[in-house]
């Protein structure tokens, strides 16, 4: 009995010694990886628990606190959240491949046409393709020259109907929605750059047809629909239907695919007819010949991205400057009097205006370090492992560039918080993203291809909107940080409405218009 005992013992022993060697081994060919900085992570939701305000609010206070590059664990999804110049260069300059796919969604997998959507498609052959055609149709030197007219037109109609509406005022000025006027008219000018058509004609605009039509466009292409959500972090809660999120994305996904198949058919039939043009009439001659390639779902992801991306992002970045300029009247009369000594007020502002007025870039430049369109940029995800800031990070990471920390850095801006359009006039050379310190369109191959174009159409109207009126806010907004907030979380926020007085040394550009 006794050497049984002692056998078995010896067993245990060598069975006890047989995984200290692999462990040992393990360690020994697989060290324990340099991780960077991390709070605490609770089983299974990982660090979801700290996610109290705004993401962008809670990855700055975190950083603050545990640095630059931060590890974080959402639910089943690793984090790398960086909040640096530095640490942004070494992500889209050493790492750039490493980090130009984009993260699987609940999202994507409903929205984005199978992956087909530029900003969601992996990269490879398909993302070079749709990059190589939008370069060329769309955001080329050449296409930005041709479209130059499509904007000029929809920006005197939108000037033109701001005067008339103003002059039936006899009450010194009428209430405008601004942001309803703003979106209709880059949305239009988005439609007709890509097929020819205007969603909204001059005659219905500001009538309940024009306002209720441009609501409905609104609701399905600016869904307030995360490119994250609870349900990609923890899958679980797909099966309760959480918060109704799934049900939201197939209401959008059903009437986005509506609107896009009903356009598309009508530009098939009249693209039949005559010369091949638009951006829509170019992608149905190539399906011609290629097919297989050139689906309709490719073609309508292209439109998507036109849809979704140009017009909210651009809208938006209107509307806050003009919301800057109102809370601060001698930046806006500082902008005026630019305008008028180099335009003058005998015609209205257009492209060619453009370069004649740097603190008007100041002014948008200023806005979008302020309050960019997407605080956190687009997510990205490394297929390899890599470092960055001398930690290691494993594959299959979701990098954030947490722009709005950048932006509001004390040691990267003086007197961060404050709205100072000068402080770009001392920044002009440069490197790249004012040394990666300013990057409201992301930076590497992925950032935003139509950043360019953006800004034009921003500069095109928000110039002549101060050219050609006096503006007094409706009601005084004492924190706009927290109308920002409201807007990027939940998509509620208020419109932006003001009082549209025709400056009367600019009542003679009407018939111009």
């Amino acid at each position: 009995m006794q050497n049984l005992y002692s056998n078995s013992s010896y067993c245990y022993l060598a069975i006890l010694l047989f995984f200290l060697v692999i462990l040992l081994v393990k360690h020994l060919l697989h060290p324990r990886k340099h991780l960077p900085p991390s709070p605490l992570s609770l089983p299974i939701i990982g660090h979801l628990y700290l996610t109290k305000n705004s993401l962008q609010q809670t990855f700055t206070s975190l950083s603050t606190k545990y640095g630059p590059v931060l590890y974080l664990r959402f639910g089943c999804r690793n984090l790398l959240v960086v909040s640096s110049p530095s640490a942004v260069e070494e992500c889209f300059t050493k790492n750039d491949v490493l980090f130009a796919n984009r993260p699987r969604s609940m999202l994507g997998d409903r929205l984005s046409f199978n992956y087909t959507a530029m900003f969601w498609a992996p990269y490879g052959h398909l993302w070079r393709v749709l990059r190589r055609q939008t370069a060329i149709e769309l955001f080329s030197s050449n296409s930005l020259q041709k479209s130059s007219l499509i904007r000029d037109e929809e920006v005197s109609i939108l000037i033109r109907s701001l005067f008339k509406a103003g002059k039936k005022s006899t009450r010194g000025g009428i209430r405008v929605n601004l942001s309803c006027c703003i979106f209709t008219f880059v949305f239009n000018v988005m439609m007709r750059i890509g097929t020819g058509k205007c969603c909204v004609s001059e005659e219905d605009i500001g009538t309940e047809k024009g306002k209720n039509l441009i609501e409905e466009i609104r609701f399905f292409f600016t869904a307030n629909l995360s490119i994250l959500n609870m349900c990609d972090f923890l899958p679980v809660l797909k099966w309760i239907e959480y918060q109704g999120i799934e049900k939201k994305m197939n209401l959008t996904n059903t009437k986005r695919n509506e609107f896009l198949s009903r356009l598309l058919d009508e530009l098939r039939h009249s693209c039949a007819k005559g010369k091949k043009t638009t951006l829509v009439e170019k992608l149905l001659c190539l399906q011609e010949s290629e097919p297989e390639f050139y689906t309709d779902d490719l073609i309508k992801s292209i439109l998507l991205a036109l849809f979704v991306a140009g017009t909210e992002t651009t809208s938006m970045t209107i509307q806050w400057a003009m919301r800057l300029l109102l809370a601060h009247p001698e930046a806006f009369h500082k902008l005026r009097a630019e305008i008028d000594s180099k335009v003058g007020n005998e015609s209205l502002l257009n492209e060619s205006d453009l370069t004649k007025l740097p603190y008007l870039q100041c002014v948008i430049n200023e806005t979008l370090r302020l309050y960019p369109p997407v605080p956190l940029l687009l997510p990205h995800y490394s297929l390899e492992d890599c470092t960055i800031g001398g930690y290691d990070v494993p594959k299959h990471t979701i990098l954030m560039v947490n722009a709005w920390a950048i932006h509001r850095d004390p040691e990267l801006w003086y007197e961060p918080e404050k709205f100072k359009p000068e402080r770009f006039e001392a920044m002009e050379g440069e490197k790249e993203g004012f040394n990666y310190k300013f990057v409201p369109f992301g930076m590497g191959r992925r950032a935003c291809p139509g950043a360019t174009m953006g800004l034009r159409t921003v500069a095109l109207v928000l110039g002549p909107l101060v050219q050609g009126f006096d503006w007094k806010s409706v009601e005084e907004e004492n924190n706009l940080d927290a109308c920002y907030n409201s807007k990027i979380t939940s998509n509620k926020d208020k419109p932006l409405e003001a009082i549209c007085i025709p400056r009367e040394n600019c009542i003679q550009l009407l018939p111009q218009l």
